[in-house]
């Protein structure tokens, strides 16, 4: 992914989607996107809204200074403790949205039965050998 694509939902969708057994579901209806991972949610995508926004699960303390830091990120009223609303009006560099992603689908299975967990992570790793 080059510094110069745009983030779009598509590409949301292909991040989100590259995360190892990473699934996409509609348990809200076919208005947004859910990411899960062995059951769990990593993030919502609605669809069709004027501004592009993913919701994703953070570290309540991280979430907390990423508020702070950027105007685009927003406590979510999913959850506002452990999860942050994006909004990718162009503020946040690509790389970072694609890092707290990948975060979030860490924290999911980081909570996941220790089996599955155990395979997810390896399979993480793999990834980045």
């Amino acid at each position: 992914m080059g510094n110069g694509a745009r983030m779009t939902r598509d590409l949301l969708v292909q991040i989100c989607l590259e995360q190892p057994e990473a699934v996409e579901d509609f348990p809200f209806g076919e208005h947004v996107s859910v990411f899960k991972v062995g059951g769990k949610m990593f993030a919502l995508l609605p669809f069709g809204a004027d501004a592009v926004s993913v919701t994703l699960k953070c570290d309540p303390g991280r979430a907390e200074s990423l508020r702070h830091k950027y105007s685009a990120v927003r406590a979510s009223n999913f959850h506002k403790k452990h999860w942050n609303r994006v909004f990718l009006d162009g503020s946040v560099p690509l790389k970072e949205v694609q890092e707290w992603i990948e975060d979030s689908y860490d924290l999911v299975v980081d909570n996941l039965p220790k089996t599955l967990r155990s395979r997810l992570q390896q399979e993480i790793k793999n990834l980045g050998d």
